[in-house]
């Protein structure tokens, strides 16, 4: 049995546990425990970490310059204990500039309060298993959750069958470009015994082994069996049975020793070579990031997490100054039921926001974890929250509530209900990016316009107004917003600037009760000693910022729609003598941002002018990339609900490491895929 009340791709499967007299917990739809009944622990410490050497090569991580990271992947993520040991080794053992990547997948996940009493079961663990509770995923939903723990350890759960799962970390289905640009190191080979579950050990499993191992690469398993001694075999490992654990008498280790033969290249379709992919050289750990806004303070920290050096150049006199400079802003971003691109995207990045989010809400000047409220102004947006709650499953995201239950939540009084996210609030975004850019591994230049990139040797080369050089790197990430289309190098992306106002309200002691944020056509925040922020407009094609009263009244009409008890309280008499902010919104034609490698746009027409003929076409042609270019732009008015996983996955893919997306979706980013849809058009 497994619990799920929906038959939503979206909605969490999670496994069903009976607790044995023992407090054991067993796999009801596999009729298999966990892990063993004489010691889970030692188990894991025999069969994973001691078969896969991982005391002595975390301690060599200290004698290597870089990159200083290693890979762990796992079949069967489980109640996380081999996580957790693995864990705890890592903190024992490697070098403190050292990072782990976690890779886990698990069809069948456990949830909160079954994995909390599981993990009881290890009180010498408890320190890292709070960190993993307390980190848990509010939805677990099919797709690639990404957290983050002390010690730079990471961990990539993914939930899905894992054939499908590891597979989702290639960057191609064809095999002319799936290799990816990391390895696994060590392969925890575990889950439930084959006898018992010989759906996962699957001829597919081990080609996707096999595509993300190379030399060096070890794997261990409890198992004996021949499914796994072959398919390990085929997948170009070298077999070794060594003696098991407790009662059992042998289990395999293996070293990979030759990429497999019987792999039949080219299988995919279309342009199959614009793959998102590092093209700078490795070794590389200086980058130059051009804005700091949301997108540029968030990508820079994210690198400098993982030892880069980073130079953020803004021309502003100070940063957050354009579409991030508003005083407060919701994290939101609209679900659906529908299982499409966007609407999978925006449940992926809030999902990881709300984590990603904690310890900067734990200083009161970035905003507040207030929880917020999508009402249901109208019938038809009732109808299809509660679609969205019912796609959603059995998660810890967001639940329906009535209009009494909003009311009491808001402090304030509510006549429509609507759904309701606890973990969400408000930032002030100017705060926000001063704590992001707080790291000893970030410089900042502000005033400092530049008016083009140009190519020089292996470095890019930044030009100010007059041709001055100002800085150069081999890495380039522009998070530019809109203004990315004044350099040459990307200005075919079809960027779209979306006019914005705010609208200014002193708070009022009525006002001064609100709790949570609140939002539906437009929104408002619990008061700061500013009071509030209340908007925001679009107005598409205008391009001039100075305050406009027919926004005002418009973001007051908002106001009225969320509570018209606030709206008597706040609005004043005359909306003329309202202060205010206007500001740019950088959005993109599909509303998905742009995140990824740049390619060379008069190249690109050339090399896949075939697509105009047959959109189908297999073209064995890589994409010419522009070396070390990259972009983070086009987050719209979701900048806070997209930028932390934006930069998540754009430093992830320059630094060689696990991708936190799945493949569709991290194509579904790709900067060059506007000129792909052109090219196909005839256009």
């Amino acid at each position: 049995m497994i619990e799920n009340t929906s038959d939503s791709p979206q909605a969490p499967a999670f496994a069903h546990i009976e607790w044995g007299e023992d407090g054991q917990p067993t796999s009801s739809h596999f009729g298999d425990v966990y892990f063993s009944r004489h010691n889970g622990l030692a188990e894991t410490r025999h069969v994973f970490l001691a078969s896969n050497q991982l005391t002595e090569r975390f301690v060599q991580l200290g004698q290597y310059t870089a990159p200083k990271h290693f890979t762990i992947a796992e079949t069967g993520f489980g109640t996380g204990l081999n996580f957790l040991a693995a864990w705890q080794l890592w903190l024992e053992q490697a070098p403190d500039d050292a990072q782990l990547h976690f890779i886990s997948v698990e069809k069948f996940p456990v949830n909160r309060r079954d994995l909390t009493r599981a993990l009881a079961l290890w009180p010498e663990l408890a320190s890292l298993s709070q960190q993993l509770l307390a980190a848990y995923p509010s939805h677990l939903g099919p797709g690639i959750h990404r957290l983050h723990f002390a010690g730079r350890v990471n961990l990539t759960l993914i939930i899905n069958d894992a054939a499908t799962g590891f597979s989702q970390l290639l960057p191609s289905i064809d095999t002319a470009y799936s290799r990816p640009d990391f390895r696994v190191d060590a392969w925890f080979l575990d889950g439930f015994a084959p006898s018992k579950n010989p759906q996962m050990w699957s001829d597919e499993l081990f080609a996707a082994i096999a595509q993300l191992s190379g030399p060096k690469t070890t794997a261990a398993t409890f198992s004996a069996a021949g499914i796994v001694k072959r398919g390990l075999q085929a997948a170009g490992f070298r077999i070794n049975k060594t003696p098991g654990f407790g009662r059992k008498r042998e289990m395999i280790q293996a070293v990979w020793q030759q990429a497999p033969t019987n792999v039949t290249p080219g299988k995919g379709e279309g342009a199959v070579g614009v793959v998102q992919r590092a093209t700078h050289p490795a070794g590389v750990k200086t980058a130059l990031v051009i804005g700091a806004g949301l997108a540029g303070c968030h990508t820079a920290r994210a690198l400098a997490e993982r030892g880069w050096e980073v130079l953020v150049i803004e021309r502003r006199h100070d940063i957050a100054q354009e579409g991030s400079g508003n005083p407060q802003g919701l994290l939101y971003a609209k679900l659906s039921h529908r299982d499409e691109t966007l609407p999978r995207w925006n449940l992926t990045a809030l999902n990881y926001a709300q984590q990603y989010y904690r310890p900067y809400w734990q200083k009161a000047a970035n905003g507040q974890r207030s929880g917020l409220i999508q009402l249901a102004d109208t019938e038809r947006k009732s109808q299809a929250l509660t679609q969205t709650a019912a796609a959603l499953g059995q998660s810890e995201l967001c639940r329906l509530v009535s209009a009494t239950e909003a009311t009491e939540l808001a402090g304030v009084e509510l006549s429509q209900g609507g759904l309701y996210f606890p973990g969400c609030g408000w930032f002030n975004p100017h705060a926000l990016c001063e704590s992001l850019l707080d790291h000893p591994a970030i410089t900042l230049r502000t005033d400092t316009p530049i008016a083009s990139l140009e190519r020089h040797e292996e470095h890019w080369q930044t030009l100010g107004p007059t041709g001055t050089e100002i800085a150069q790197a081999r890495v380039v990430i522009m998070a530019c917003a809109h203004s990315a289309q004044e350099f040459s190098q990307s200005a075919h992306l079809p960027l779209k600037p979306i006019r914005g106002q705010v609208s200014f309200l002193p708070a009022s002691n009525l006002s001064a009760q609100l709790k949570t944020a609140l939002c539906s056509r437009g929104y408002i925040a619990p008061s700061t000693p500013s009071g509030h922020c209340v908007g925001a407009t679009f107005n598409l094609g205008q391009s001039n910022l100075a305050l406009n009263q027919d926004d005002h009244i418009e973001n007051l009409e908002h106001l009225r729609a969320i509570s018209p008890e606030l709206h008597r309280e706040l609005a004043p008499a005359d909306s003329a003598a309202l202060d205010g902010r206007a500001a740019f919104r950088c959005t993109t034609p599909d509303y998905l941002p742009v995140v990824g490698p740049l390619v060379d746009a008069m190249a690109a027409a050339e090399n896949f002018a075939g697509l105009a003929q047959n959109a189908r076409r297999r073209l064995d042609t890589p994409a010419p990339y522009w070396p070390g270019l990259y972009i983070n732009c086009g987050h719209g008015s979701r900048g806070l609900a997209y930028t932390p996983l934006a930069a998540e996955f754009l430093a992830s893919l320059i630094n060689r490491e696990p991708l936190p997306l799945e493949r569709a979706l991290a194509q579904a980013l790709h900067p060059a895929r506007f000129l792909l849809r052109q090219i196909i058009r005839g256009q």
